[in-house]
Formats: structure tokens, C-alpha cells, sequence
């Protein structure tokens, strides 16, 4: 029996796991100064670990003063947001918002209404976030001449005329 044509088997990505076995990844992949706000924030990304790639799926905490982003919308994939444990502030165009433990909130992909969460409090804070997987994106900073372009799959910072930053 020939073994041309074998390949070795791929690793089959967990059924469960705990959440907290993800090693976080603290901060952000924003160029300075525009990391300020999220320098401390631990991300879980979960949905790697299983292996998903239309969905995002991350176990976030945000210790006080840090935000989840800077205020942004997606062009392209929707956002969703389940707060777990803590306090946390939801600023939109339309205003702030607290949100406690089994608030939620969406966000459709074209909607051009900024968002972002801020632990506003004096305990850290978190949530699950949950959004589509584009393969090509574009996500504007209202409060900011930034832009992320991600073309498939790598992601680059441009001022809204589109120089580098």
C-alpha cells in the first residue's frame, strides 16, 4: 500500500474548553498615541481556539479607565456585545449608556454610528464580543482622521485620506 497520496491528520480543535486556559493578549495592535485607551485591555480570542473563521468570538476585560477601541464603525461586519461581570459605559453617537451584567448591545455593519465601551468604574469589567469576519473591512474613528483597511486578512492604519500612519 502506497503512502503518496496519505496526509497526516489535522489537529481537531477543542469541543469545550475553559476560558480562562486562553492566554490573553493584553493591549492593542492601534499605533501610538491611539493605543492609550485599550493599552491595558486582556482579550481572549475563543473563537481561534476552536478554529472559526466567519464569526469572532472574544472573552474581553477592561480593568477601570481602559476602553474597548476608540469610537468606530465597521463598513462591512456587524458587531455584537454581551456584558458579563462589572460596569461598563457604552458611548454612541446618540449618548452613553451603562451597561451591567446580561446587557447587550449590536452593531449592524454600514451603520455609521461610533461606539466603543469605557470601564468607567473602579472594579475591571467584562464582556464577550462577537462580530463577522470580512475579508475585506474598512472601520472609521469618529472622534479621530484614522481608518483601519484590513484586505484580506491583514490590517493596515491610514489617516481618512488614506496616508499611513
Amino acid at each position: 500500500m502506497s503512502k503518496a497520496n496519505t496526509k497526516p491528520a489535522a489537529e481537531k480543535p477543542p469541543v469545550a474548553i475553559d476560558s480562562q486556559d486562553v492566554a490573553p493578549r493584553i493591549g492593542t495592535g492601534y499605533p501610538p498615541p491611539y493605543d492609550e485607551i485599550c493599552r491595558y485591555r486582556e482579550k481572549r480570542k475563543l473563537g481561534d481556539v476552536f478554529g472559526l473563521t466567519q464569526l469572532g468570538v472574544n472573552l474581553t476585560t477592561l480593568p477601570p479607565g481602559q476602553g474597548s477601541s476608540l469610537r468606530h464603525w465597521h463598513e462591512n461586519e456587524d458587531e455584537f456585545v454581551y456584558v458579563i461581570e462589572g460596569e461598563l459605559t457604552l458611548i454612541t453617537d446618540d449618548g452613553e449608556q451603562v451597561m451591567t451584567p446580561g446587557m447587550c448591545a449590536g452593531f449592524k455593519a454600514g451603520v455609521g454610528n461610533g461606539h466603543h465601551l469605557v470601564n468607567k468604574s473602579d472594579k475591571p469589567a467584562s464582556y464577550l464580543e462577537i462580530g463577522t469576519r470580512a475579508e475585506q473591512e474598512v472601520a472609521y474613528y469618529s472622534d479621530h482622521d484614522l481608518m483601519t483597511v484590513k484586505d484580506g486578512g491583514s490590517f493596515r492604519y491610514t489617516t481618512r485620506d488614506g496616508k499611513p500612519v
